[in-house]
């Protein structure tokens, strides 16, 4: 291993020149804190079941899971359950799964908003060797019947108010799912029409007295074992199901407990997490792991973003994990109370702020940077997060620069970004603490991975070059399995060890990595929702008025925009029979006409059921055709997005402006 001219990396393996058809690739790098090795494997840590029931042993009477009860119809302080209390849950939950005939290597499905019967859930799936499916619906309409098919998941947990939701699965669900587990009540008319399709329903206290007086052994966990399967939208088509094993979840909190330990951040037992990002995801999934594995505790909200605030108020959580469209929340609210705060608070906040952020940048810990404006202004900031948070994790999207400058000033806390996928088991990149240069970047590598770039010739980015660029390519344990029944689309990720990313990257003068393009054509919104941008190019061009569309969005943005190549013809026509006058090009400039224009593209998305994030907001009208001579298009017609962004770019600012 050599050093580098990186500050936070090692070199692992020289770079490769193209040959065979393969591109080249920059050269292999590891985590700095790597430097003697990965974190060695825990004896007698083989399987998240260990996870859990080590933690129990270690710290029997802490609080792992809380709730907050409800006192005359308010919701009141939060209530306790400690490990043993929890652990003595999993193993009745375990014996009831049991003795309906559901055992080691079957899939049960859990399906519903964070809660502790979720963790409990997962955890017995855990003891006996069951594969956890979590079930969600952002996915679409279907989804959640095509995961329990494609899964074969024959048992399944959900919270009380989905049950209605998974009643339309059937009959097609029936096939596989014979039990369901509701996490409160359910009514008889329920449990008549799901007995119809051959299907228990089961309130939780009813559930719970299946196993009483059963004990049924524990299977032996292999670190190879799959313990979960989460499923990932894909570009197009079905959801794909990533198989995820004890090895990778293990592997992970080991890199992750490393780094903390590294930049002196390590988690103890009265650390504190809000519960509030779906479980469903890999990225809270490996968080909630790692507070077990503490020994620390988990509080989960009421399931009411309206109430998050309020939620937050009353746990005072010390780590908070969130996805970018929280935080822009949270900077929209921050910053205008001050703006409506009068002249004398704003100047002051104004102050305090630039004064801090200097010392910040000339190298200075948050916290040293200016203890007296942390005091009298910023402590305010701190408060509405509780007053305790230490460290606020972003993940599932880029954070806007701005917001993430913002929060590390003003929430006295670390504001680290970081970048991971499902199939690399969530992070797999971290910025760190203190380094106001990686503002805007996701970090170095966690200390348990190798990661090299490689040039993605056709879109003109060398892993070679002076500033190398390219697709990410990850190789470690903590890679996922492949895709459940789907060996095709495992290969083409997955080549000679490396899982290639899809998404291309940019290397920083200090090691950390800047997220800068997409190989595919599919990106995330600011809510963390993919968009797979053809097929809906696709869809909106059976508009008959429309000759060509583009549609474009990105991860700082909530919404779609689109510029259009109208049908002459039919653009005339319309504007005669509905009295609006001008040439073409005056009637392409014409409100009228691009609402018109807007209103056909609703109707089909509406006709195709498209998801809300789906419709496009804004559209502007070019009256001359996307063509070879502006460079927007290639030979054979397919759209050049990045030159067709470069060219429209003022146009499109202007529409988010105004959009919103």
């Amino acid at each position: 291993m050599a050093a580098t001219k990186y500050k936070y990396l090692i070199e692992v393996e020289k770079a490769k020149e193209a040959k065979d058809g393969k591109p080249s690739q920059g050269p292999v790098y590891r985590s700095l804190f790597a430097k003697d090795g990965f974190p060695p494997p825990i004896p007698g840590l083989d399987s998240c079941w260990d996870v859990f029931r080590l933690s129990v042993e270690k710290n029997p009477g802490n609080p792992m899971l809380g709730r907050r009860e409800t006192v005359n119809g308010k919701a009141g302080k939060y209530v306790w359950l400690t490990y043993k209390e929890v652990y003595a849950m999993v193993v009745k939950i375990g014996n009831s799964i049991r003795s309906c005939g559901v055992g080691e290597g079957d899939k049960c499905g859990i399906y519903g908003v964070n809660c502790p019967e979720w963790i409990m859930s997962m955890e017995a799936c855990n003891a006996h060797g069951l594969y956890c499916v979590p079930l969600y619906d952002t996915l679409g309409a279907g989804a959640v019947e095509f995961i329990i098919c494609h899964a074969e998941v024959s048992i399944a947990f959900t919270e009380e108010k989905k049950i209605p939701e998974l009643l339309k699965t059937f009959p097609n669900a029936a096939k596989h799912l014979k039990t369901l587990v509701s996490f409160g009540k359910v009514t008889p008319e329920q449990k008549e029409t799901l007995e119809k399709y051959g299907v228990a329903l089961y309130s939780w206290n009813e559930f719970l007295q299946l196993g009483d007086n059963k004990d049924f052994d524990l299977p032996v966990k292999k670190k190879s074992d799959i313990c979960t399967i989460m499923y990932t939208s894909g570009t197009t088509g079905d959801p794909k199901g990533v198989l995820i094993s004890n090895d990778s979840i293990i592997t992970l909190l080991a890199g992750v407990k490393r780094l903390l330990e590294s930049v002196n951040e390590q988690l103890n037992e009265k650390d504190v997490y809000l519960s509030f990002l779906p479980l469903a995801h890999i990225f809270d999934r490996v968080i909630e792991e790692l507070f077990i594995w503490t020994g620390a505790s988990i509080g989960f909200w009421r399931g009411d973003v309206k109430l998050l605030t309020e939620d937050i108020g009353e746990l005072k959580p010390t780590i908070f994990c969130a996805v970018p469209r929280v935080l822009d929340r949270i900077y929209a609210g921050l910053t205008q109370r001050i703006a409506t705060g009068g002249f004398v608070k704003k100047t002051m906040f104004n102050f305090a702020y630039s004064y801090k952020y200097h010392n910040m940048q000339k190298g200075h810990a948050h916290g040293d940077a200016s203890p007296i404006a942390d005091k009298i202004v910023f402590s305010k900031v701190k408060q509405g997060l509780g007053g305790r948070v230490r460290l606020i994790l972003s993940g599932a999207a880029p954070l806007s620069t701005h917001v993430e400058a913002f929060l590390r000033v003003v929430a006295c806390a670390h504001v680290l970004q970081g970048y991971g996928l499902t199939e690399t088991c969530a992070g797999t990149f971290v910025s760190l603490p203190n380094e106001l240069s990686m503002l805007g970047t996701v970090g170095p590598p966690v200390p348990n991975v190798d990661v090299c770039l490689e040039s993605v010739p056709e879109m003109g980015y060398d892993a070679l070059s002076d500033t190398p660029r390219g697709e990410i390519c990850v190789k470690g344990n903590t890679l996922f399995s492949g895709y459940y029944k789907r060996e095709d689309l495992t290969k083409e990720v997955m080549i000679d060890g490396w899982f290639h990313t899809g998404d291309v990257g940019e290397w920083q003068p200090d090691g950390s990595l800047k997220i800068i393009d997409r190989k595919k054509n599919i990106f995330k919104l600011s809510q963390g929702e993919y968009v797979a941008v053809e097929n809906l190019e696709n869809i909106y061009g059976l508009v008959s008025d429309i000759d060509a569309i583009w549609v474009y969005g990105n991860s700082f943005e909530s919404f779609l925009i689109a510029v259009v190549n109208p049908n002459k013809q039919a653009i005339e026509s319309w504007a005669e029979q509905n009295g609006v006058s001008g040439d073409f090009n005056s009637l392409c400039e014409h409100t009228r006409v691009k609402e018109y224009i807007l209103g056909e593209l609703n109707k089909i998305a509406k006709e195709k059921k498209l998801k809300g994030f789906e419709v496009i907001k804004a559209v502007h009208l070019d009256p001359e055709p996307f063509d070879m001579e502006r460079d927007l298009i290639t030979p054979t017609y397919k759209k050049k997005r990045p030159q067709l962004l470069k060219y429209y770019k003022e146009i499109i600012d202007n529409m988010y402006k105004s959009a919103k």
